[in-house]
C-alpha cells in the first residue's frame, strides 16, 4: 500500500530532527506511524516504554509531590522524570513515562503505555492511554487521548475526544480517497501533525489522520486521512 506523506513521521513531525537532550520514542521511519501501536511489532510503544524501566533516568522524588498523587504499578513502573510538574489528585498507571518539563495538571489520568514528552501538557480531568504526546503537545482540558500521537504545538480545545474504538469493537479502517483501508488495529485513535488545532468538543473518529497545521472547528466530528492545512467545519 502506498500511503500519503501524512502517514509518516518525517512529514508529520519535522521538528523532531532538531530535538536533542530529551527522551522521545523512536517513531517508525519507513512504515506508517500507527505501526507503533501494533502488538508483536519490534520496538512498538509498549516495548519502548518497558525498556525505559532499566534505563538510567533521573526520576522525581515522589515525596515532593502531593500525597493525593496515586500510582498503580501492578503491571509496570511509573516513571516521572525529575523536573516534571505534577499537580494534586493525579493518577498514573504503569508502565508510563513523563519527561522533565512536562506538566501534568490536577485530576489528570495517565494510563498504561503513555509517553508524555518534555514540555507536553496533560490538563485537568484529561485522560491519556497508550499514546505519545511529543514535545509541546497539549491536551489541557477534559480531553481523551487514546492510541494516538500528537505533534508539537498541537492543542486540543476543552472537551476534545480522540476516539480509539469503534462502537462494534471491530478493526479500525482508514478512509482515504473514497476507499476504506484496514489498519490491522482494533484500537487506533488519531495522528495529529504539528500545529493542528482542534476546537472545543470536537471529536476524531478512530483512524483519523490530520496533516500539519490542520484546523477542526468546535463541535465537529472528523473521519479519515487529510492533508496539511486542511480545515474541517
Amino acid at each position: 500500500m502506498e500511503w500519503p506523506p501524512e502517514a509518516y513521521a518525517d512529514s508529520q513531525f519535522p521538528s523532531l530532527k532538531s530535538v536533542t537532550g530529551v527522551s522521545i520514542p523512536k517513531l517508525p521511519q519507513h512504515e506508517p506511524l500507527w505501526e507503533i501501536f501494533k502488538s508483536g511489532v519490534e520496538r512498538n510503544l509498549k516495548h519502548q516504554i518497558s525498556m525505559l524501566e532499566s534505563a538510567e533516568i533521573d526520576l522525581i522524588d515522589r515525596s515532593t509531590l502531593s500525597q493525593t498523587v496515586t500510582y498503580d504499578e501492578s503491571n509496570g513502573k511509573v516513571m516521572i522524570e525529575r523536573g516534571a510538574l505534577v499537580g494534586p489528585s493525579t493518577h498514573f498507571v504503569g508502565p508510563c513515562f513523563v519527561g522533565r518539563g512536562a506538566i501534568i495538571r490536577h485530576g489528570a489520568y495517565i494510563r498504561e503505555n503513555s509517553w508524555i514528552c518534555s514540555t507536553a501538557v496533560v490538563g485537568h480531568c484529561s485522560e491519556v492511554k497508550h499514546s505519545v504526546l511529543l514535545p509541546g503537545a497539549k491536551a489541557p482540558h477534559f480531553n481523551y487521548v487514546g492510541d494516538s500521537i500528537l505533534g508539537k504545538d498541537v492543542n486540543l480545545g476543552a472537551g476534545v475526544k480522540l476516539s480509539n474504538l469503534r462502537n462494534d469493537g471491530q478493526e479500525v479502517y482508514l478512509s482515504m480517497g473514497g476507499k476504506k483501508i484496514a489498519s490491522e488495529l482494533r484500537k487506533f485513535g488519531a495522528i495529529l501533525g504539528e500545529g493542528c488545532q482542534l476546537g472545543c468538543n470536537a471529536v476524531t473518529n478512530p483512524g483519523t489522520i490530520l496533516g500539519k497545521n490542520s484546523v477542526v472547528s468546535p463541535n465537529v466530528t472528523v473521519t479519515g486521512v487529510h492533508k496539511d492545512s486542511s480545515h474541517h467545519r
